[in-house]
């Protein structure tokens, strides 16, 4: 077996702020074999997660909103522009003080007079959408999104069946959306004009065509709108929420005469609301995206063959997955503990809701994805882009 790749360097990566490296009692347990150092690290995970749920709470009820935007704020200010109670509010307060998430100007004043300020940094993290160290999605997605199944997740695991997209609600599909923000406004384009050349420069021709295949809520589908300007845009989904959502989000802009979003099973078994599949909309596409999508899919082999039969002549298929390592090894980076989390608790239930299914889950490494691609037609090229969570490949007909 060959060795683990070395850890990356800690850069920006548009998908927020970098993974905390390991400290003392936080190492896997290979490396932690006592039971007290398991149970330190045990502890640490679950303060880590209480925090997280109070991080949740800050986000859903306002309160960073309310110290972002009016500044520092005793207990009974914040009560005051938040709607809260007013004991409840200075609990929050002290808490998230105690976290390092808050300052509190003066600890020895009484309780009713102290003032608690979100610095700048921590508010752009929280709550600024168009910064790429935006980390409220990772908040969102587990919190709002996977915890609420857990219940679910437990009898889904004990019957061994998958859990439906649906299952997770709004959170999940929101924190999912935003997730990659980052990524496609800042990242997307100089990717696609660096690693695909060809292609980008003939997506720079007039009628050129673009589709996204699970589109989710349209904001690469959009972004793509913006990078490409004579393009044609099309964004298919087979959730009917995330469609809707995303024909919101194209009714705010003025792309609606180059961009269009439809319902569908992108593997083309017939069903969807806007008819078969992705095909109709998307033949003769330059490019045909998947973004952070196909280890989700129940038939990722059907998809790929879909998005192969769309492809113009000289076109290719650009994926974006997880950078997991090539092998498996106990001992992985801290982001691939985080895609296997996911794959937990989400990618691989929901993958699994569907049958038959490929079962693939989060941590598809590039030997799996070779091969859903030569089983679909396909010729896939790994491409490294730097990123800590993603790299691409581009897929061509073989």
């Amino acid at each position: 077996m060959a060795a683990p790749p070395p850890r990356r360097q800690a850069v920006p990566t548009g998908r927020g702020p970098l993974p905390r490296p390991r400290v003392a009692g936080g190492g896997p347990p290979a490396t932690r074999r006592s039971p007290q150092s398991f149970s330190v690290r045990f502890f640490g995970a679950g303060l880590a997660a209480a925090e997280l749920m109070t991080c949740y709470l800050g986000l859903e009820i306002g309160a960073y909103h309310a110290l972002a935007d009016s500044g520092p704020a005793t207990a009974a200010e914040l009560a005051r522009r938040a709607g809260l109670d007013e004991r409840m509010a200075r609990e929050w307060l002290e808490q998230q003080a105690s976290a390092g998430i808050l300052q509190v100007e003066d600890p020895e004043q009484a309780p009713e007079q102290r003032r608690f300020t979100l610095p700048p940094e921590h508010a752009e993290a929280l709550l600024d959408p168009d910064s790429p160290n935006w980390i409220a999605p990772l908040v969102v997605m587990p919190i709002g999104g996977m915890a609420s199944v857990l219940p679910q997740l437990v009898a889904a695991y004990r019957n061994r069946e998958g859990l439906a997209p649906s299952a997770y609600g709004r959170a999940m599909r929101d924190g999912q959306a935003n997730l990659n923000r980052g990524v496609f406004q800042h990242q997307l384009a100089g990717w696609i004009s660096r690693h695909l050349p060809d292609i980008e420069a003939r997506l720079h021709v007039p009628g050129a065509a673009i589709t996204d295949v699970a589109c989710g809520s349209g904001l690469s589908t959009l972004e793509l709108a913006r990078a490409f300007p004579l393009a044609r845009v099309h964004g298919v989904d087979l959730d009917p929420a995330s469609v809707d959502a995303a024909r919101r989000r194209l009714a705010e802009t003025d792309l609606g005469d180059r961009v269009s979003f439809g319902s569908g099973d992108a593997a083309g078994s017939g069903r969807g609301a806007d008819g078969p599949g992705a095909a109709g909309a998307g033949e003769g596409s330059l490019l045909v995206c998947v973004f952070d999508a196909l280890h989700d899919m129940s038939r990722p082999v059907e998809v790929l063959r879909a998005c192969r039969e769309m492809l113009a002549p000289g076109g290719a298929v650009l994926l974006m997955e997880p950078s997991v390592a090539e092998r498996f090894t106990a001992e992985p980076d801290d982001t691939e503990r985080f895609h296997y989390a996911v794959s937990v608790l989400h990618c691989l239930p929901v993958g699994m809701s569907d049958t038959p299914s490929a079962a693939t889950g989060t941590v598809m490494r590039p030997d799996t994805v070779r091969a859903y691609a030569r089983e679909a037609g396909l010729e896939a090229e790994v491409i490294d882009v730097g990123h800590l969570f993603y790299r691409l490949y581009r897929l061509r007909a073989a």
